[in-house]
This record gives structure tokens, C-alpha cells and sequence, in this order.
């Protein structure tokens, strides 16, 4: 297996540089190629949530659906930008929810 890439800010690629991922810092303005690079290399890609929403929904959704690399999306250590709590949707989507 292909080392994992992590993007995203300082303070977070901190603990996964200490779990063995390899960390790059944005390249704001060049996210989409970035993240495009980044599916070339790995077969893990871990991105905080806010670099998530600078890339175009439709490659986003391309790399979430696909087996390789595996793209997930993670919050940042500061908690700045949280994941929307999709069991709650779903849940209200099926009426068992508020």
C-alpha cells in the first residue's frame, strides 16, 4: 500500500505526520489539482473539511464514490469547520427525525 496523503492545515497534518501519513499543506488556489495528484500517489487521501469545500462538488463526489483511492473527509484539530451530521439527515429524510 501506497503511503497515505493527508492535506489540510499545519495543526492537524501535526498528528497524522506523528501516525506516519504524509502531510502537504494546501495550495491555495490549485486545490482541484492537488487532490488530483494526490489520487495519483495514494490509495488513502484524508482531507479536513474545509479544504473539501474549496474543491468543485463534482470532483468531490467522483473520488467519494470510487474504490482507489479511498478519500475521506475529517475535521480539523481546531474544530473550525465541522462534517455535517448525515445520520441526522437521513433521519429526517425517512421521517424518523426532527
Amino acid at each position: 500500500m501506497r503511503t497515505p496523503v493527508f492535506i489540510g492545515d499545519e495543526v492537524t497534518a501535526a498528528g497524522f505526520r506523528l501516525a506516519g501519513v504524509e502531510t502537504w499543506p494546501v495550495e491555495t488556489g490549485a486545490e482541484e489539482a492537488q487532490l488530483r495528484r494526490a489520487a495519483e500517489r495514494a490509495d488513502l487521501i484524508l482531507v479536513t473539511a474545509a479544504f473539501a469545500a474549496r474543491v468543485s462538488e463534482g470532483l468531490m463526489r467522483r473520488l467519494l464514490a470510487a474504490v482507489r483511492p479511498l478519500l475521506v473527509v475529517v475535521e480539523d484539530a481546531r474544530g473550525e469547520m465541522s462534517l455535517p451530521d448525515v445520520a441526522a439527515r437521513l433521519r429526517k429524510q425517512v421521517g424518523v427525525g426532527e
